[in-house]
């Protein structure tokens, strides 16, 4: 077990004074059997209504509503959770879903509805030529298969830290040979859709204990594959991980877009916008 304090801080900076429209955050740990959340609290600044709610995956979201005009919007959310996944899970896997390719039932097709769908264009199904090459043999293991694609996004593309708001599409990634955390998620889930799994994506924190001091921390994205016996299996192909020892997931979703921490919109000149900063520090207790 692992006792964590997340401080999680977004900042909004504007040359003039704006209305702040609503602002959806996603900001509340996702409890678990493997977390347990001991306490969390948001502080929205300038003062705002906050209210809670339940998105259709479960997730807890916040909608802040404002009042008047301010030149700044500063969000801060502090959690303290235990964390107690396995480091090294083993995965009960139904035996008619051991090998690849297997067949949902009908329940599960249905329940997985859009999950299974790709969401990008693909006309040539370049994406799905690429994921293909992973599958050795039919039948193959279905866990096996599942791992090598995690690391072939991984050794296909470099990591590269971006700020920026946005997200790859997974053919843009492919070529680029580089990408964020949720370049390489979007990647990933997309691929073992066009393989007709089943995927969400992720996101959260990720615990390091071996970061240094002087190394910055920000959210992280992944994904989750459902494999019928095992249900949601975590791959965070950024880190060549499977499972969730050091994974912290606040929401998931079918697209990276549905799981934006702070999002929201403004009226205002139109060179009124001056900067976003994120700052998230992950410490144990």
């Amino acid at each position: 077990m692992l006792t964590l304090r997340i401080r999680h801080r977004t900042t909004y900076l504007y040359h003039s004074p704006v209305q702040l429209g609503p602002h959806r955050l996603m900001l509340r740990p996702r409890e678990s059997r493997e977390l347990r959340l001991v306490s969390h609290a948001v502080t929205v600044s300038p003062d705002a209504a906050v209210t809670w709610a339940h998105d259709v995956f479960g997730n807890a979201v916040a909608t802040a509503s404002f009042v008047g005009m301010t030149d700044r919007l500063v969000v801060d959310s502090e959690a303290e959770l235990v964390l107690g996944a396995d480091p090294w899970p083993v995965f009960d896997i139904a035996v008619a879903a051991a090998a690849y390719p297997f067949a949902y039932t009908d329940a599960d097709w249905r329940d997985l509805g859009a999950l299974v769908v790709p969401q990008y264009l693909d006309p040539e199904r370049r994406l799905l030529a690429w994921a293909e090459g992973f599958v050795r043999s039919r039948p193959t293991d279905t866990l096996s298969l599942l791992k090598d694609l995690s690391a072939g996004v991984a050794a296909r593309v470099g990591y590269e830290s971006r700020e920026s708001e946005g997200t790859q599409a997974p053919l843009e990634t492919l070529a680029r040979g580089l990408g964020s955390c949720r370049d390489l998620a979007v990647l990933f889930v997309e691929a073992a859709r066009c393989l007709r799994f089943g995927a969400r994506l992720c996101s959260g924190y990720l615990h390091r204990p071996e970061r240094l001091a002087s190394e910055m921390e920000s959210t992280h994205a992944w994904a989750e594959v459902y494999v019928p016996g095992a249900g949601w299996i975590t791959f965070d192909p950024t880190n060549r991980s499977v499972g969730g020892r050091n994974l912290i997931p606040v929401a998931v979703a079918r697209e990276i877009w549905q799981v934006t921490p702070v999002s929201g919109a403004f009226t205002g000149a139109g060179n009124a916008y001056r900067g976003l900063w994120v700052e998230v520090a992950v410490t144990p207790v």
